[in-house]
Parts: structure tokens; C-alpha cells; sequence
């Protein structure tokens, strides 16, 4: 039997005259063929009339519809052309069904909803996302989850109803990534949380570079007593970004003790500034993990009747539209956000056609962008 009857047979469902219809007499979708063909309704084109149209077999056809590697470049540039002309859609619900795919994807936040939607830093995640999907079959479905759920979106995800998963800003008190991640392909955007996953794919910033570029610059402004906002102490990014501010100081022969712990919002931060500033009255300089929260030192400066930068140099991260959202636009360290998210999803497709990238771990460089407050 050749390969294509084999197909046809095995999981495929032939439309006939006394298969089931819908309410508008359409055929059900559950009564596709593999390919996802059903016969024309109302003049929609059909897999048979492409065939007809590029003058190839219909398994052909169906291979190219299904993106085998086992066609021939002119064969596909033929096909293409005539599915391009009769305005060819393949059937989704058939082609996930015969094939097992869900062509979904879950992008995971495990954070309260009001940071996702408070913070510009998800916004250019998911637009570099959704940009690298833009051209494929995959829709993305977005879960914005915390802990204690009881594991209801562990389940959802182990259920079969996404074929991969992108997580970004975890914490290791998400210990269900582990199983996760052992279920199904999944990309992790920066560094994970959790050690030991195996496999573990991820693509991530230098935040030990980038932290390193905004410290150095306020030693070369001449500040002595240079302070830090970081994010919350069990986030990967957060370490990293003290990490690089301390090395700096340390080659500098500058102390480091002037540090005050954030939660990536505008209000945690000015809670932190405050503490800070109590703490350490000789502040002549702050690196500020991210953008919001360097918005939120301002407003405390600020008050406190203190000129940025003459009397503090405020340096952010990120380079979000919060820098530029105020009067006095933010010195800041520019990560590739959006980048970082098409590379997630393009390395995610790539496990999920089979193709194990070159590096399991992706790190894209940093830049500093210099405006009004350092």
C-alpha cells in the first residue's frame, strides 16, 4: 500500500453522501480528510481544485499544504501559485485532528494580571511573539497565572491543549514548570528560575552586561556613592543585574552597600527610594532595574527637593516607553524585548517541527541610551 493510502486510511474520515452535516448542511469538521479538505461549499476552492489548477496529484497537494520537506522547491513554488490564486484556507480543525496538533501555543506569565498589563516590558514580549508567529499556523493563547491555583493551568497545559509553551518572568516558587517542561517543548524567556530542568531552552539579555554598562557610567560621571533599585531578590534577572552593578563597584574601589530591594513596579520602587535615601543621605547616584521603577525613584527624588542629575544621576533599564512617558526622558539600559520575543517563538517552532537549535541557551546584548537624568 503506498504511503499516501496508508495516510487516508489511517485516522481519516472520507466525506461521503450520508455523512454527517451541521445546520447549514456543511460537512462536520470531525468528517475532513487528513489534509484538511472538504468538499467545495458555495464555490470554496478544494484541495482537488488546486491539484487541478498546478496539474500535480492530490497527496502532493496535501504535502505541500502540510509543509513536508519531501516536495521539490519548483513543485512548491507551483503549488503555492495556485493556491494563491483559487484563495486556497486549508482546514484547521481537520489538519489538528488527524495530526494530533492543537496549533496553539501558551504564552505563561506566572505574575498577577495588573503587573502583565501594568508593565511595558510584556507588551513589546508578546508584539516580538506574535510578530514571529504572524507567518505560521500557530495562534497564541495567553495564561497569566500566580501560584496556588491548584494546579489548574498545569493541567490545562499537560491536557493536550497546546502543543508548546513560552514562560517569562518566573520565580522558583514555580515548581509546576518542572513538569511542564517535561511534557511538553517549551522556551524560557530570560534564565530560568528553576535549576536542573533538562531540556531546558531559553533566551535571555546580559543583564550582568547591561548593568555593567549603566554603573560604568555613572563612575565616569564622577558619582562616589552610587545606589541600587533591583527587582524582587528571587528573580534571575534581578541577581544578574545586582551582580553586574556590584562588579563594577568593586573594580572601582567604591562601596556597595547601598541597596534597596524593588518589585519591578512604580510604587515598590519609591517605598525603596525612601528606605534608601534614610539609609544613605549621600546619594549621589542610582541604577534602577527597570524603567518603572526608575519612574518611581524620580517622583521620590523629586520631593525630597533633590535636582536629577546634577545632585543624583538616575540611571533606568529597559528603554520602555516609560522612559520617554515623562517630562525628564530616562538615561536608560535598552534591552531587545521585542527581539527577545520573536527569537522565543522562532526557537519554539523549531522544536516543534523538529529542530533542536545550535544553542539551547540565546543571550542578546544590551545597549545604553543616553538622555536627561544621567
Amino acid at each position: 500500500m503506498s504511503t499516501d493510502a496508508a495516510q487516508q486510511r489511517d485516522g481519516a474520515v472520507v466525506v461521503g453522501s450520508s455523512a454527517p452535516r451541521d445546520d447549514a448542511g456543511r460537512p462536520s469538521p470531525a468528517d475532513a480528510t487528513v489534509d484538511g479538505a472538504v468538499p467545495s461549499v458555495h464555490g470554496q476552492p478544494t484541495l482537488e481544485m488546486v491539484a487541478a489548477a498546478s496539474g500535480v496529484s492530490r497527496s502532493t497537494v496535501s504535502r505541500v499544504v502540510n509543509r513536508s520537506p519531501n516536495v521539490r522547491p519548483e513543485v512548491v513554488a507551483v503549488v503555492q501559485r495556485a493556491i494563491d490564486d483559487l484563495n486556497y484556507v486549508p482546514n484547521r480543525a481537520a489538519r489538528s485532528l488527524a495530526g494530533r496538533h492543537t496549533y496553539a501555543i501558551a504564552l505563561l506569565v506566572p505574575e498577577e494580571s495588573s503587573r502583565f498589563f501594568g508593565d511595558p516590558y510584556f507588551a513589546s514580549i508578546v508584539q516580538g511573539i506574535t510578530s514571529a508567529l504572524e507567518t505560521s499556523d500557530y495562534v497564541l493563547n495567553l495564561l497569566v497565572a500566580r501560584d496556588g491555583a491548584g494546579g489548574k493551568t498545569r493541567r490545562y497545559l499537560q491536557g493536550g491543549n497546546v502543543d508548546g509553551a513560552l514562560v517569562v518572568s518566573h520565580h522558583p516558587s514555580n515548581t509546576d514548570l518542572r513538569e511542564i517542561n517535561a511534557s511538553l517543548p517549551v522556551v524560557f524567556g530570560g534564565r530560568p528560575a528553576l535549576p536542573d530542568l533538562d531540556p531546558c531552552f531559553s533566551v535571555d539579555v546580559d543583564n550582568v552586561g547591561g548593568a555593567r554598562l549603566a554603573t560604568a557610567h555613572l563612575v565616569g560621571l564622577g558619582r562616589r556613592r552610587i545606589g541600587t533599585v533591583t527587582g524582587p531578590s528571587d528573580m534571575p534577572a534581578s541577581v544578574d543585574r545586582l551582580q553586574g552593578w556590584r562588579d563594577v563597584l568593586a573594580d572601582a574601589g567604591l562601596p556597595d552597600d547601598a541597596v534597596a530591594v524593588g518589585d519591578f513596579t512604580t510604587a515598590g520602587s519609591a517605598s525603596a527610594v525612601r528606605e534608601l535615601l534614610a539609609r544613605v543621605p549621600d546619594l549621589d547616584a542610582l541604577f534602577v532595574a527597570n524603567d518603572l521603577m526608575a519612574r518611581g525613584a524620580l517622583t521620590v527624588l523629586t520631593e525630597r527637593g533633590l535636582d536629577v542629575p546634577r545632585d543624583v544621576a538616575l540611571v533606568g533599564y529597559d528603554d520602555s516607553p516609560a522612559a520617554t512617558s515623562g517630562e525628564l526622558p530616562l538615561t536608560t539600559v535598552s534591552q531587545p524585548s521585542i527581539a527577545m520575543g520573536a527569537r522565543m517563538a522562532e526557537m519554539l517552532l523549531g522544536l516543534l517541527a523538529g529542530r533542536e537549535p545550535k544553542s539551547r541557551a540565546c543571550v542578546l546584548q544590551t545597549r545604553l541610551v543616553l538622555r536627561a537624568t544621567a
